[in-house]
């Protein structure tokens, strides 16, 4: 599980990269989360667009869902991973309603919730996902693309 989370925008993989060993810090628009599995997270997150549900998928359909985030640079032995969230995700979240950005905060919550249970993150999921809608709507209107930086 990775214990900080920056979901960032940057103008392309390239600069997206450069935040590799220090973060994205102040020189990107981001949001900021802990405990959480990046990837997964992506995943259900685009899984729920493509096919919404108020229920959380069984974690074998979760982990074989296509695309998978790609890396920008993959984790070394410190952890530190760059990924690109998919696009046609970006533009879902940019689009999102706030009915539906607090359905897929309830799934993931619970799953979250069912998998991790007194040690799942303390973050208001809600206003993390909230916030990175925020950036995707960001993302549309720049041409940039939406990341994400984990330790």
């Amino acid at each position: 599980m990775a214990r900080d989370i920056v979901f960032f925008l940057a103008p392309d993989d390239e600069t997206a990269a450069l935040t590799r060993l220090r973060g994205p810090g102040e020189d990107f628009e981001s949001v900021t989360c802990r405990f959480i599995e990046p990837d997964s997270a992506i995943a259900e997150w685009d899984m729920f667009f493509e096919a919404p549900s108020a229920e959380a998928p069984p974690l074998e359909q979760l982990y074989a869902w296509r695309p998978w985030p790609e890396w920008v640079t993959a984790p070394l032995n410190d952890g530190i991973e760059v990924l690109a969230l998919p696009k046609r995700l970006t533009r879902a979240l940019g689009k999102a309603s706030s009915a539906e950005l607090e359905g897929l905060a309830s799934r993931w919550t619970a799953r979250l919730r069912s998998e991790d249970g007194d040690d799942m993150t303390d973050d208001d999921l809600l206003a993390v996902l909230q916030g990175v809608a925020r950036l995707a709507a960001s993302a549309a209107h720049t041409g940039g693309g939406l990341y994400s930086w984990s330790l």
